[in-house]
């Protein structure tokens, strides 16, 4: 039977970071904070694994430049060439509150790279702090400024509250029509919130979390077995799901052949309340 397992060639950010629980004051609106030490150029690209999420970066260069970003959700994997050494913290904001933190929606961010400093929310507003301080002082930081410096109404707390129950239970790998029934609320509106809340409809967070189940549970186990245990179908249905994702099928992947490493994504420009 055949089986698959990770080569060492690969390399993703969750294998280099080191993953901190978020203070209490933080939790409403940030799910985890991750230091990553400085990654120096090497041979292999760097994956960068879809991500439903939209997250802050500080990224600190060792020769001394500083920058604050905002990643929008990935729906596809990218492969990058570091170029430069340099580490960075990661701040994952929770489903919702991205209007409250960077006052946009989830969805104008999606597969999109903003200056911090741009975003016209109160996180912008930190941005120059933010690139200033060492990796430890991060979480400090934010649990002393944000929950003094963000006001939400009752429907945006509501609607923050709603998509963290919708993510817990589409974790558990529930269909889009279960989910909407035990959240007593229509396809059509779980969809609205996940577009501005997540950026990415429930379906599409559905196959990134099955997907990063699959990159997870590699090792020595069986293909099908590996299928069954992410919820898709067959094992058919987890390949081509894995190529569109990806961009290569899995035993490609597995076996380190990724594609090209391409430029970093260019940052946008101009965004307004």
């Amino acid at each position: 039977m055949t089986t698959v397992q990770t080569p060492a060639a690969i390399v993703t950010a969750e294998d280099l970071e080191q993953l901190l629980t978020p203070p209490e004051a933080l939790r409403p609106w940030i799910s985890e904070i991750a230091h990553l030490p400085t990654v120096r150029p090497t041979a292999a690209a760097f994956t960068h694994v879809p991500q439903a999420a939209t997250t802050i970066v500080v990224r600190r260069e060792v020769g001394g430049g500083r920058d604050a970003l905002v990643l929008g959700p990935r729906t596809r994997a990218t492969y990058a060439d570091p170029n430069k050494p340099a580490g960075c913290t990661r701040i994952r904001l929770a489903p919702g509150a991205a209007r409250s933190l960077l006052g946009v929606p989830a969805v104008e961010l999606t597969d999109r790279v903003a200056l911090l400093s741009d975003m016209p929310g109160v996180a912008g507003e930190l941005a120059a702090a933010l690139a200033e301080l060492a990796p430890e002082d991060v979480a400090p930081y934010l649990a002393d400024e944000l929950p003094r410096r963000l006001s939400e109404d009752a429907t945006r707390r509501d609607h923050r509250r709603l998509l963290g129950s919708a993510v817990a239970v589409l974790d558990s790998a529930a269909s889009i029509g279960e989910l909407a029934s035990a959240l007593a609320v229509s396809e059509r509106q779980l969809r609205n919130l996940f577009t501005a809340g997540i950026g990415v409809s429930p379906k599409h967070y559905a196959r990134i979390v099955r997907l990063r189940q699959v990159l997870s549970a590699a090792g020595n186990t069986p293909w099908s077995h590996l299928a069954s245990a992410s919820g898709y179908y067959d094992q058919s249905h987890m390949t081509a799901d894995f190529r569109s994702l990806m961009g290569v099928p899995p035993t490609a992947y597995f076996r380190g052949e990724v594609p090209a490493p391409s430029p970093c994504q260019t940052v946008t420009r101009g965004f307004t309340n």
